[in-house]
């Protein structure tokens, strides 16, 4: 690790995005309040923030995502959900913030020393529902099968895999997508997912330093969400992260010329924009028996 460069690795970026939850948290008109955003994220979330280029004034799209989860999330309980598998969960507070049922199971799952991370420093918080940590590494086949047989019996289950699938080759998504079809039996799955034309957007500000950090950006599938068809599940709901800003009123600098730019665009370029990135809910065919 160079001291330009604070990220050590992929479990770094849940420093990252948790100052980013801190800064909206604290702002009077928040979208949202994680009120231990700031505690989690640390000196060392603070200094990637800082060493990101644009680190500060690129918090527009990782807000929206959040706030847009949260309103899926709790969305997808009130319609049914008995059971929430947090994968790659990291620093998510979301059983401590959110307005959740009592006996909702909240499986909370990372690599063991992010499990032990953030439970260290939420020792002293009571979660909103019944939260189990799972530590896991969910590279490992095995281990990964097992945490979703234990999650099977416990369904209808949501999957949530926020900030994971764009550090994942795309066979590993594959084999994921396969897993949580046919081992976890997940109704729904909750993802960001990102294109080829926004890695290549975000490779020009980020991509050394991600590299350097052993954290590199790799998955945006061309197909989009019909890549996940073949393994069981299809697009229930997309929400364009570039809609969502100027729902949500958190717009990048200069939106409005983006935005003219794109009305003298062809309808197709103007949809694969919108599609450039989105949050999106899948739904397996299990939905359907």
């Amino acid at each position: 690790m160079s001291e330009a460069n604070p990220i050590r690795n992929v479990s770094d970026t849940a420093l990252w995005v948790a100052v980013y939850r801190a800064m909206e948290s604290e702002r009077p008109d928040a979208l949202f309040h994680d009120p231990y955003a700031r505690r989690l994220g640390g000196e060392r979330g603070e200094a990637i923030v800082k060493a990101m280029p644009k680190g500060r004034s690129m918090a527009w799209p990782l807000v929206v995502r959040v706030a847009v989860m949260d309103e899926i999330v709790l969305r997808c309980v009130q319609q049914g959900v008995k059971t929430v598998l947090n994968l790659a969960a990291g620093l998510d507070a979301r059983p401590y913030r959110l307005d959740l049922p009592r006996e909702l199971n909240w499986l909370h799952v990372d690599m063991p020393e992010m499990v032990a991370y953030f439970r260290s420093h939420m020792s002293a918080e009571t979660p909103r529902c019944e939260l189990e940590f799972i530590a896991a590494d969910l590279r490992d086949a095995a281990q990964r099968r097992a945490v979703f047989e234990r999650a099977a019996p416990l369904g209808p289950t949501l999957v949530i895999t926020e900030g994971l699938l764009i550090y994942l080759e795309a066979g590993q998504v594959a084999d994921l997508a396969r897993d949580l079809h046919d081992v976890a039996q997940a109704r729904w799955w909750l993802s960001d997912l990102a294109s080829p034309a926004l890695l290549r957007f975000v490779a020009r500000d980020w991509g050394r330093t991600l590299q350097q950090g052993n954290a590199p950006f790799q998955f945006g599938p061309r197909e989009g969400t019909a890549f996940f068809a073949p393994f069981g599940w299809s697009e229930a709901e997309f929400r364009s992260t570039w809609d969502e800003a100027w729902r949500l009123d958190r717009k990048p600098a200069q939106a409005w010329l983006w935005r003219l730019l794109s009305w003298l665009q062809p309808a197709r370029k103007r949809e694969a924009g919108r599609r450039m990135s989105g949050i999106v809910l899948l739904q397996s065919d299990h939905t359907e028996s």
